[in-house]
């Protein structure tokens, strides 16, 4: 098959992939998880219902691409807040906050909350956010800001399932205070004042 056919394809099949998922998230947020139809995906992004099932064999297939295409989007907001935040200390409660913040916007049914949940995607980001908080608090620790007596993995693995309480949470003075709770278990053991603690 000629190269140029073969990106051709690959560039269409791409096309209705993203109109695809553009348009469950836009019926997503207008009519939530459970309202929300192969026939309406067909008719918001414009895609016939048999192209549509080329690539989608059915409702839960779509939800999960865009649930991983959301992720995905997720990990890359909070590598660039730290990117763009100077200081370890800054750096981690900054982190910290904004995934707070994400994991506080979902407002998934409990059974669909089963199927999004349950692709290997989540697995990989969990491990991805664990590892990336990992190094931020390794930084930390560097400068005197956060305990030394717990591995940084550890550390890490206690903050992400803190903040997977934030989902529950509806306003963002409650998600702030979380934020504050967990920032205090990694307060230095000493009586050393921290940057973290003046932060929080």
């Amino acid at each position: 098959m000629p190269r140029i056919w073969t990106e051709t394809i690959a560039a269409h099949r791409d096309a209705v992939r993203e109109a695809t998922l553009d348009a469950a998230g836009a019926l997503v947020a207008e009519h939530g998880l459970t309202g929300v139809t192969m026939s309406q995906i067909a008719q918001q992004s414009g895609i016939g219902r048999a192209t549509l099932y080329k690539y989608f064999p059915d409702l839960d297939s779509v939800l999960v691409a865009w649930h991983e295409r959301q992720v995905s989007a997720h990990l890359r907001h909070l590598a660039e807040i730290a990117d763009r935040t100077e200081g370890a200390a800054a750096r981690l409660h900054a982190v910290l906050a904004a995934y707070a913040g994400l994991s506080g916007r979902q407002g998934h049914s409990s059974d669909m909350a089963v199927v999004l949940h349950r692709g290997e995607h989540i697995a990989r980001a969990h491990a991805h956010v664990t590892e990336f908080i990992t190094e931020l608090i390794r930084e930390a620790v560097a400068d005197g800001d956060v305990r030394d007596d717990c591995p940084p993995g550890e550390l890490a693995a206690y903050c992400v399932n803190a903040l997977a309480a934030a989902s529950g949470l509806a306003s963002k003075a409650g998600r702030d205070r979380l934020v504050r709770v967990t920032l205090a278990g990694l307060q230095p053991t000493c009586n050393c004042p921290s940057s973290l603690a003046a932060l929080s």
